[in-house]
């Protein structure tokens, strides 16, 4: 059984994963549609940025073709090289795309988590996604699938230039990421990432939520994760910051700012 209905056939186990009763939409066959799967893949539409001033009815159109998928942690949702079969949606739980080094040597991209959208760059050619992507917690994502939402770009161009928005701003996020793998060294990537997550005018302590394990933002900083903890202790003796399980509480934004600059070599 395919799950594409005219045009380039997919097998069903790319998408048909649920098990339910298929009825076509568009030339597509989507599994379990009821007003309820619908409602709630909608709701998650509404979070996403990608999607936001999209009327009711839009939502509703996309959430009738979209796939719920669980992972397990640790599971992957694709890897490098794999054909493309759509992009996600994150509704709950954390997404780690990275890549792998020759050496072994595991560096991420960024995490996803809900209301954030991934891959919608490897809906515009034939080469696959370019990283690979895992759940750091239990997850779900929304599937787009990839025949159905391209035919709908081609009836509706306004949603091209949405995802042209999007995947600007994935852009952003790696060029953020080289910049920072260029800092001298992890201190230096450390308090960037610290100081990007304070408010520009903070003086005193601010309050940053790590929102990943430590070893998940070892990997995002390209250290290990016994080096991250050595630069804890570091800014913990400078009295710089505080670690209360998942808070992290820089003591002085100012002074942590003056140290940066210093580590920078520009005082």
């Amino acid at each position: 059984m395919e799950a594409w209905v005219g045009g380039a056939t997919r097998p069903r186990r790319n998408f048909l994963r649920d098990g339910a009763t298929p009825r076509r939409l568009d030339g597509w066959v989507p599994t379990d549609v009821t007003p309820l799967r619908t409602a709630a893949i909608a709701a998650t539409f509404r979070s996403c940025q990608l999607f936001s001033g999209l009327p009711p009815s839009d939502l509703e159109t996309i959430a009738a073709f979209s796939i719920l998928r669980s992972l397990p942690k640790g599971g992957y949702l694709f890897h490098e090289g794999d054909a493309s079969e759509g992009f996600y949606v994150v509704q709950k739980g954390a997404i780690s795309v990275h890549r792998v080094s020759a050496a072994g040597k595991e560096q991420v991209i960024y995490v996803f988590r809900p209301g954030e959208s991934l891959a919608e760059a490897s809906l515009a050619g034939e080469r696959g996604y370019p990283a690979s992507a895992r759940a750091i917690e239990s997850s779900g994502v929304v599937v787009v699938p990839k025949p159905p939402f391209l035919a709908l770009i081609g009836r509706r161009p306004d949603l091209g230039l949405r995802m042209l928005g999007s995947m600007s701003q994935h852009l952003r996020v790696l060029v953020g990421l080289v910049e920072d793998l260029t800092l001298k060294d992890v201190e230096t990537r450390f308090i960037h990432w610290l100081l990007k997550r304070c408010p520009p005018e903070a003086s005193g302590e601010v309050a940053v939520e790590l929102g990943r394990t430590k070893r998940v933002l070892a990997a995002e900083l390209g250290t290990s994760s016994e080096t991250l903890s050595r630069t804890f202790a570091r800014l913990r003796a400078a009295k710089l910051l505080a670690v209360d399980g998942a808070l992290l509480r820089v003591r002085d934004a100012t002074a942590l700012r003056a140290r940066f600059h210093h580590l920078l070599g520009e005082t």
